[in-house]
């Protein structure tokens, strides 16, 4: 929508992991030498831990991007709180394979035999399992003994582990010892510091095609940090939003006020969200009130002020999808009048 109005060829914050997109930090660097080094050696289990939003996904798929060639076979599990049989009826599937309506042996004799059969014709077999953190204890048991197909000295199956900071205590739990031997390296992926932060916005920018319209302040740059905590995700749900405000507002020019502008718009509807599932006990219902006394909407208590700053966010919100509007139905008819 703002890419247009600001000659875009493409919208630099989307949340998909798009790999043209991928910034390499410090941190990113350092975790994309753990993955090729462990591509390398071609066994075992390489485990990448890191905060939602840190930026594991894409940088798998960054590393993914570079071995489109053909010498690989990759399956892709994002696991759901299965259990140790579906886990290996999704990895099957991953591969290709059939996995319904069969027993869990003949399941993996038609998983060791695709993979022998990969091997035999120098294909490398890769599994990237995603959220490693919602696998229970015996999910990620069948997975280690996937690990123990060989063909000749060649094992059948390399593993990357995707997690959550909560994934390395499961390795460490007592259960855990045989897995953990076979972990050849692992890193955990921290959020941008400032530079980063800044650098991080700039690199996607002008992926994107931007020639400096709009301006980010300095103080822009260190509003969003600051919210941000330098979390890539939080990035860009923020900066999103941004260019969306500017949009809106017809802005070449994005500073902190406007940061924070978007910041409270996000915040308001976030709080509106949170509000509207709380369940209401009471049947209580007072929205007039009286001057400078309290008002109770079911059994929530709002003093005078929370109510106008409710009011003054949803005052602001409207102003803004008023021009929306108005844009995207002049969009639409001068397409009709073209037709």
């Amino acid at each position: 929508m703002y890419e247009s109005y600001y000659h875009l060829r493409d919208k630099p914050f989307q949340l998909n992991p798009d790999p043209r997109f991928f910034y390499a930090s410090k941190g990113h660097k350092r975790a994309f030498a753990y993955l090729e080094y462990g591509l390398s050696l071609g066994e075992g289990f390489i485990v990448i831990t890191g905060d939602v939003g840190a930026g594991k996904t894409l940088l798998v798929k960054s590393l993914l991007k570079k071995l489109e060639n053909g010498s690989y076979l990759i399956g892709q599990l994002v696991s759901t709180q299965l259990d140790a049989d579906d886990t290996l009826r999704s990895v099957a599937t991953s591969f290709g394979l059939q996995a319904e309506g069969i027993t869990k042996s003949a399941l993996l004799k038609s998983l060791e035999d695709y993979l022998r059969l990969a091997v035999r014709q120098n294909r490398r077999p890769l599994l990237i399992v995603d959220e490693a953190q919602n696998l229970p204890h015996r999910a990620i048991e069948e997975l280690r003994m996937l690990s123990n197909f060989h063909e000749g000295d060649k094992p059948l199956l390399q593993s990357f582990l995707l997690g959550q900071p909560e994934f390395r205590d499961t390795i460490q739990s007592a259960e855990m010892l045989q897995l953990r031997q076979r972990v050849i390296a692992s890193y955990h992926l921290g959020p941008l510091d400032r530079p980063e932060t800044i650098q991080y916005i700039l690199h996607r920018l002008n992926t994107a095609g931007w020639q400096g319209n709009p301006a980010f302040s300095e103080d822009a740059f260190d509003a969003i940090f600051q919210f941000t905590s330098g979390v890539p995700r939080r990035i860009n749900t923020l900066c999103d939003r941004l260019m969306l405000f500017g949009y809106l507002e017809e802005r070449n020019h994005l500073d902190s006020e406007a940061v924070q502008e978007v910041i409270a718009d996000m915040q308001q509807e976030v709080h509106h969200q949170s509000g509207r599932h709380k369940p209401h006990t009471g049947t209580a219902v007072d929205i007039q009130g009286t001057a400078g006394m309290p008002v109770q909407i079911g059994t929530t208590v709002l003093l005078p002020e929370d109510l106008e700053i409710r009011l003054a966010a949803m005052e602001r919100s409207l102003n803004r999808l008023i021009p929306l509007v108005r844009k995207v139905l002049y969009t639409v008819t001068a397409g009709q009048e073209s037709e």
